[in-house]
């Protein structure tokens, strides 16, 4: 029941997915995926596949809502779009202009607007794609668009199902229908499954989002039942109401960031223990911002709460401008968040793109007043 009902009615489901479809496309990309395996050999599909996993985190829409289609009618758009991509992609690589451009014209950059969804630029623009090559560009970027809500629900979805797991399961036993020994085992298991390790455990990073969805969910349900006055201070609208009506409300209408700003109580820090770390780059001591307390509850809350903001977790780095009459390169600029450096792995990212797109590929560091600055290329040549 957990699951099922968190995807069926929690809005970013409601409004990304469409279960009565998704099967139906799958089934369309595997046999799609086969087709193209036998034309065209299964190590030039595995090495286009890699390529586009590599960056299926920059194949998202994160402000369109997707349409849903049905499986007829995505093989009819399919054979069209591979004629009609064609055309625009011979188009936009043309060698000579329609109309001589003056001397002195300015040079447009291309594409006018930074692009965030590289895997949608690519699958609209690359030069040296063949028809098949965009058709499975798209197909994982559609699946990737598919699953971009669990991302942004881990806490909520592994929280409910726990919560509901536990909340029938311990109905069912008080009504006399589950055994001691059925209990019992799931008793051991829940607990296993909901066990937070301390913060500086060695096989164990962080914390763990069954852990945190469980006791607050539960905790909600006490708010509601047995409210402190601490409880009324921090929940004045859900103090004392009706705990299914509430604990739906929070699941249907709220996502990782905004659930854990809304409902984190301090009972439940005080419980988790948490605190606060201050790592200053600038710095060379760590510093404990805040910790369970009068003084800390707020700025607690609010730093978990950024802890699951995709924002703060994916690097900002967008499409900024291709050498459409130069030599083809692509370059991508990347705004650090919090001056955080890119990870070493940018240059085999960049070079998983560079298979996608056919030449060189330039990743910028956007340096705010001053100027950008190169910090991967592929092929890798020496920076300057």
């Amino acid at each position: 029941y957990g699951h099922n009902s968190f995807f069926k009615n929690n809005y970013l489901f409601k409004t990304w997915t469409d279960a009565s479809s998704i099967i139906d496309y799958l089934l369309f990309a595997k046999k799609y995926i086969s087709e193209c395996e036998e034309k065209h050999g299964i190590e030039a599909v595995e090495t286009l596949l890699d390529a586009c996993h590599a960056l299926m985190n920059f194949g998202v829409d994160r402000y369109k809502r997707p349409q849903k289609l049905s499986l007829a009618e995505e093989k009819r758009r399919q054979k069209a779009r591979e004629d009609y991509l064609q055309t625009q992609v011979n188009e936009l690589w043309r060698t000579l202009p329609k109309q001589a451009r003056s001397e002195g014209a300015a040079e447009r950059r291309y594409p006018p607007e930074p692009q965030e969804n590289i895997l949608y630029f690519i699958e609209k623009n690359a030069p040296l794609l063949e028809p098949w090559q965009r058709e499975v560009v798209r197909i994982v970027r559609k699946i990737s668009q598919y699953f971009y809500p669990q991302k942004q629900t881990q806490v909520m979805n592994e929280g409910w199902a726990t919560f509901w797991h536990y909340t029938i399961l311990n109905h069912l036993y008080d009504e006399g229908k589950l055994s001691d020994r059925f209990m019992m085992e799931v008793l051991h298991s829940h607990t296993n499954v909901i066990y937070q390790p301390p913060y500086n455990s060695r096989y164990y990073s962080g914390i763990n989002p069954y852990a945190l969805g469980f006791a607050m969910f539960t905790d909600l349900r006490r708010v509601c039942e047995h409210p402190t006055e601490e409880d009324r201070y921090w929940f004045p609208d859900y103090a004392g109401t009706d705990w299914v009506e509430t604990l739906h409300f929070a699941m249907q209408n709220f996502k990782d960031e905004s659930f854990i700003s809304q409902f984190l109580s301090p009972k439940v820090m005080r419980d988790l223990k948490l605190f606060s770390i201050d790592d200053d780059d600038m710095k060379n001591y760590l510093k404990v911002s805040a910790i369970h307390n009068e003084e800390g509850y707020r700025k607690l809350r609010s730093t978990l709460s950024a802890q699951y903001n995709l924002s703060n977790l994916e690097p900002n780095i967008q499409v900024y401008n291709v050498a459409v009459k130069g030599d083809r390169s692509l370059t991508l600029r990347y705004v650090p968040h919090n001056r955080i450096p890119l990870g070493d792995s940018r240059h085999e990212v960049l070079r998983h793109l560079h298979t996608l797109w056919g030449f060189d590929v330039v990743l910028e560091q956007d340096n705010g007043e001053l100027s950008p600055e190169i910090i991967a290329r592929c092929p890798d040549k020496k920076l300057t």
